[in-house]
């Protein structure tokens, strides 16, 4: 990658195309997700090393209990294997590691492996690496927003209008996980081109970039040149470039 190429502060992905992958390799579906895995690793050991700022990926949505019993076990199985095998080099590259969504409802032993990630990493000061798990933005919202009203009845904030502000400061990206900032960039692989119930209010003004390559072939040179591309964009937030 070339120095002068601006580095999103926040990148947001969406790792779409492990059981694709899988059908496409005539192997079981849960081998596509530990090839899925495996590609996770490396884009997460390449964006720290790029200087981002901060990595999110979609990781288990609040749609995908609806998959098989099999599958579903086998996804929380190589999350513990995932931390177990890589948490000492997270811990090692300085990555922070802090959990988007309700995980609490998760199989115990990765609720405690990620309970251990978290610990581990709370006071690591490089690349915050954001895992959203049984996550989904509409339900992330409606939970902000019964919060904020249920704090308001019991008097700990006041009775007045629900602000942008003040409805961000209560999203999985708020204050309980250090008020991350909204996403620079959003990639999707697979050839899908859709959000797909993810970070929907923190991406209203992302730069989106999507790829045919399934999740497991998706390569940290892809990932580089998608950087870079994005580093040719010209943001305006809905405002208009002046006539030079």
């Amino acid at each position: 990658m070339e120095k002068d190429v601006k580095i999103p502060r926040h990148i947001a992905i969406i790792m779409d195309g492990n059981g694709r992958w899988a059908a496409k390799h005539h192997v079981p579906r849960v081998s596509g997700h530990n090839a899925g895995m495996e590609a996770m690793k490396d884009i997460v050991r390449a964006a720290s090393h790029m200087g981002v700022e901060y990595l999110t990926v979609y990781a288990f949505s609040t749609e995908n209990w609806k998959r098989s019993k099999e599958e579903v076990s086998g996804i929380f199985k190589l999350l513990v294997k995932f931390v177990l095998r890589d948490l000492e080099e997270l811990h090692q590259e300085n990555v922070r590691v802090r959990v988007l969504g309700d995980y609490s409802v998760i199989p115990d032993s990765a609720r405690k492996s990620m309970d251990e990630t978290l610990k581990k990493t709370e006071n690591n000061t490089g690349m915050q690496f954001n895992i959203a798990l049984n996550y989904g933005s509409r339900a992330e919202i409606l939970r902000a927003i019964n919060r904020i009203v249920q704090l308001q009845r019991e008097g700990v904030l006041p009775q007045e209008e629900i602000t942008e502000e003040l409805l961000s400061r209560y999203l999985y990206t708020g204050e309980e996980n250090g008020n991350i900032p909204d996403p620079d960039l959003i990639i999707r692989t697979s050839g899908e081109e859709r959000l797909s119930n993810f970070l929907l209010w923190q991406g209203a003004y992302s730069e989106l970039s999507f790829t045919d390559s399934l999740w497991p072939d998706f390569t940290p040179k892809e990932f580089s040149s998608m950087v870079e591309e994005y580093g040719t964009r010209d943001r305006r937030y809905g405002g208009r470039q002046e006539k030079k």
